[in-house]
């Protein structure tokens, strides 16, 4: 009786494991939510500048902005992670890294982790323990508290998480100054305010995916016209809170001039939005358009503050 030859099985080596891993690399930069890390990487350059008009050390600057993005890129990547599921189901989302499979749980819990802990160790041995706690803070309100429970737990899941994604300007005030600033506090304030005009407005883009993969974002729990008066009210506080850092004598004319326009026309977009009728069928492209421009103006009001603190 004739037998089948053997075929032996060759295991990858340690080696090729690592070149493998290595050719991944666009996908672990992915799981930081690169884009989203540069702009609060600017407000916490902005909050450094603001801090002192003195020069900044250059080992400080980039240790501590260094320290800050690896934990900002940590708490994404554990968000790929516990939303991997959720993912799947939007189109917006579901070529994440995690969703498809191309990098696993274990393994994206592994480089979450890491980038946290080499984190903290920088910002605790080259910058200060206050910088280390609040951004340590930061990373668990958004990666446990809001991705956690508050995503999934109520339709003020922005409102309340928020909080986290507004501190990079007191991160990098605490990074030059070891002190928390009223003045620091004013630029969580804005980051605050601004974020749920600015979320919900894709959320309302987005509703039927965001029902789809039952997550109880406003449109989807109140519907979508009680959110666009959500949006108009909040973006009628964030133009009123814009304004104190003027009244709080931290900036002068140019800083007040240049979001006066900014705020303009987010109201305008607000405005619109809020009254173009439920089934309008151009209704997904002002919320996106509002979307987009809540980036600009977030980043616009932050280089108006820069350039009104350092040259005017």
């Amino acid at each position: 009786m004739a037998t089948t030859p053997s075929v032996k099985l060759h295991r990858p080596s340690l080696l090729s494991k690592f070149f493998y891993e290595l050719s991944l690399w666009r996908d672990y930069l992915e799981l930081t939510k690169p884009k989203v890390v540069a702009l609060m990487l600017i407000t916490t350059v902005i909050g450094m500048r603001l801090a002192t008009l003195d020069p900044i050390p250059l080992s400080l600057f980039i240790t501590a902005l260094f320290g800050i993005s690896l934990s900002m890129g940590g708490a994404a990547a554990i968000n790929h992670v516990v939303d991997h599921k959720i993912d799947t189901l939007m189109a917006r989302t579901s070529k994440r890294p995690v969703a498809t499979g191309k990098i696993g749980n274990t393994k994206a819990l592994l480089f979450a982790t890491g980038l946290c802990l080499i984190s903290l160790l920088i910002l605790e041995v080259f910058v200060n323990r206050l910088t280390a706690v609040l951004t340590f803070s930061g990373m668990v309100g958004y990666a446990v508290i809001y991705t956690f429970y508050l995503k999934r737990a109520t339709p003020q899941n922005i409102v309340i998480g928020g909080l986290a994604g507004a501190l990079p300007p007191l991160l990098g005030w605490t990074a030059v100054t070891n002190e928390i600033h009223p003045h620091a506090l004013l630029l969580v304030l804005i980051i605050f305010v601004w974020t749920p005009p600015h979320f919900w407005a894709l959320a309302v883009a987005k509703k039927e995916e965001y029902a789809k993969a039952k997550i109880p974002m406003l449109p989807v729990t109140h519907g979508i016209d009680f959110t666009k008066t959500s949006i108009l009210l909040y973006t009628w506080l964030l133009a009123a809170v814009s304004y104190l850092p003027f009244i709080a004598q931290m900036t002068g004319l140019f800083y007040t001039l240049s979001v006066t326009l900014l705020n303009a026309v987010f109201l305008y977009y607000a405005t619109r939005l809020k009254w173009m009728p439920l089934e309008a069928p151009h209704k997904s492209k002002i919320a996106m358009q509002m979307f987009g421009y809540s980036i600009i103006y977030l980043f616009a009001l932050f280089i108006a503050l820069l350039i009104d603190h350092l040259w005017l």
